[in-house]
Order: structure tokens, then sequence, then C-alpha cells
């Protein structure tokens, strides 16, 4: 039994590689009980697939995927491997239900692992029917495909088509694509594997990781590859609550998951890392509903959706939060006051505006709004 049927319901599928890709972060390291709890966390939020560890890195990661995989146990999970066989025979001591091999397929890492395209060919057909005897299923990828001679791509392609491997994994190793080139890439995988599903696993070395997902999904590559807080190594992996959000919100898509639980998440995550989360991180970030310019306080009582896409509480944010600041005007203080049950000298308030505006320049921060109305009214102003 394999996840096929399940993925090819789905609109989009994720395969969250936060315990093996994410944590390969330098300095980045999991204890025990926040992998498992980062797994139980994942599932309750609609994830159905986690690729879990590398086996053949030890016994301590053969006891912690064997850990998660009792917390999970209705979860697909999935072991990376190299394309050797000592590593399925390590992943074979594990708990898990798929494994994915991963090939070297650009010029680039060939020469730098001493491997050759006939080496690659070989190996993908003895490998992917060795381990289609021991899993429930196999998953093949594609090491830095993003630099590799797009016919040699296309020999691959043909092989894995043949071979008894469900799905292809186009790997973004150091995150050069683009979406154009995105675009371009999986349709051209699309079209030589011969209906087998694509996995797109973008980093985010140029910033283009979570475009470059999406894009790819808008091409047929269903299955996407994310980690929490976009998590690994450099610059790190496509962000998930980017991609969750924007399928939501730009594409209109039903991915199935729990977008509530993303700010949750997202906490947790970075505080089992301790790696701030930066303020204003796409969807999760904690200035990502905050607000202090006087045209969009004014357009914001008026209509939430003239600044904000979606609203916060729709992944799991704190409500809206507005300030005073150095780009505030009269109106809003005006608001702000009068939600403190202070009036202001309707005469003065433009001056009031003016110096409480910098204060907030040379202090470089904002007034919540009762500070704002109680620093107004007292007209006492440290600059």
């Amino acid at each position: 039994m394999n996840p096929l049927a399940e993925i090819r319901k789905s609109r989009a599928w994720f395969v969250d590689t936060t315990l093996r890709d994410g944590e390969q972060a330098a300095g980045v390291g999991f204890s025990d009980a926040d992998r498992v709890e980062l797994a139980r966390q994942l599932a309750a939020i609609g994830v159905r697939e986690l690729e879990v560890g590398i086996p053949a890195s030890g016994e301590t990661a053969r006891r912690q995927i064997s850990e998660v995989a009792g917390a999970v146990p209705d979860l697909w999970l999935l072991a990376w491997c190299r394309a050797r066989p000592d590593d399925l025979d390590a992943a074979a001591q594990c708990p898990v239900q798929g494994v994915h091999l991963s090939f070297p397929v650009s010029n680039i890492h060939l020469q730098a692992w001493r491997k050759n395209h006939a080496w690659v060919l070989r190996t993908l057909r003895d490998l992917t029917e060795d381990a289609a005897g021991r899993f429930d299923y196999v998953t093949v990828g594609t090491q830095d495909a993003s630099r590799a001679d797009r016919c040699f791509l296309a020999d691959f392609c043909h092989a894995v088509a043949e071979s008894p491997a469900i799905r292809l994994r186009l790997a973004d190793t150091v995150g050069v694509l683009n979406p154009k080139l995105t675009e371009v890439m999986t349709r051209n995988v699309l079209k030589n594997l011969g209906g087998k599903l694509v996995e797109i696993h973008a980093h985010n070395d140029l910033g283009m990781a979570t475009a470059n997902t999406i894009v790819a999904w808008q091409n047929g590559a269903k299955c996407l590859s994310t980690t929490v807080n976009g998590l690994g190594e450099r610059a790190g992996n496509a962000c998930f609550a980017e991609v969750a959000t924007a399928l939501s919100v730009a594409c209109h898509c039903d991915s199935g998951i729990e977008l509530a639980g993303l700010g949750a998440l997202s906490s947790f995550t970075a505080k089992a890392t301790q790696r701030v989360l930066p303020a204003q991180a796409p969807v999760v970030g904690e200035a990502v509903f905050s607000h202090a310019s006087g045209i969009h306080l004014t357009g914001l009582r008026r209509d939430r959706r003239t600044y904000e896409a979606f609203a916060p509480e729709s992944v799991g944010h704190l409500p809206s939060r507005l300030y005073f600041g150095a780009q505030s005007g009269p109106g809003a203080l005006r608001e702000f006051a009068g939600g403190s049950g202070i009036l202001l000298d309707p005469a003065t308030l433009a001056e009031t505006a003016e110096r409480l505006r910098e204060f907030c320049r040379r202090r470089h921060t904002v007034l919540s709004p009762n500070e704002a109305a109680l620093m107004a009214a007292d007209g006492l102003f440290t600059t």
C-alpha cells in the first residue's frame, strides 16, 4: 500500500522535510521531545507526509525516527537515503513506509561525487527495484536538477518513468531557479515522466523558494516540499506557512491545511530551534498585521481588506495591531483618543500630532492607541 491514491485526490500535497532538511541548518537540532511534538502539530494541521530523517546517520537517528513513527501512526513517513544499498539497509531498520533515493544529476555534483551518467541510470534501476521490494513506496530525487544538463535530465526522467518509483523530486539544491525557469523545467519533467508525480524542492538562496514552489504547483507539480519557518541549509527551504497561505489566498486552492494552526506551529518551531522569527516574516511574523501609517489606519478603519489580504485570525495570528508612529496623522490621534475616552482640543490637534510624530521619529518607536492618547492629553513630549 502506498499514498499514491491519496495524493492524486488532493489538490496540493505537502511533503514536510523540517525533520530532515530543516534540521540540516547550521546550529539547528531538535530535542527528541520537540521532534515528536513537531510531528504531532504537523499532523494536526493537515500534513500527511513527513520526510522524517536520514537512517544512515546512525543509531540515534533511527531511534528518533521510531519515536516519531509511534507518535503519528497515520502519517506517511519517508526516509532520506543516498543512492547506496547500505542506506537502504539502514532505512529498513526503521518503521517508515517510504524511502527517498537521492541522485546527483548536474555535472558539478557528478564530478564532486566521482560518478557519471551511466552509473546514475544503472543505480537508479537497481536501487528502485530493490527498494520497491522492501518499502510501500519509493521516491527519487534529483540533486542540483536546476543546473543539470537538460538532455541528461530528460534521460533520467525516462528512467524514473520505467522504474517502480511513484514520484520524482525536482530539487533546486542551491536556489538558482526563477519562476520562468521553474515553469519550463516542471513542464519538461512532467512530459518525460509518463504520468508519475513531481515534487518541487526549492531552496531560498535568492529569496524565490516560495514563488518557485507555487509556479511549479501551477504547472503540475502536485507535491510540495517545505519546512516550517523555512528552516534549512544556508537561506533555507520554501516556507510551509508561506506556501500554504499563498495557495489559499493567491491561488484559491484548498490544500487541506488548517491555516489557523500556522501561528502556533511557527512559534513552537522558533522556540524549539532557538531561532528568532523575523518580525516581517510573511504570514507569521509579528509585524505582518501591525499598522501605523496614516493612510493605512484610515483605510483599515473603513474596511480591513484595504490593507490586509487575509484576516490575521485565519492564520492563527494575533488580531491586527494599530499604532501611532512617525507616519500617523491627526485623524488617527483623534480616533485613538476617542477610544480611550479622551477629548483633545481640535484647535491644537494637528500641532499635537506633529509633536507626537517627532517623538516617535526620534525614538524609532510606535505608540499603542492608549499611549498616544495619554501623551497627547498630557502634552509632555521628551524628544
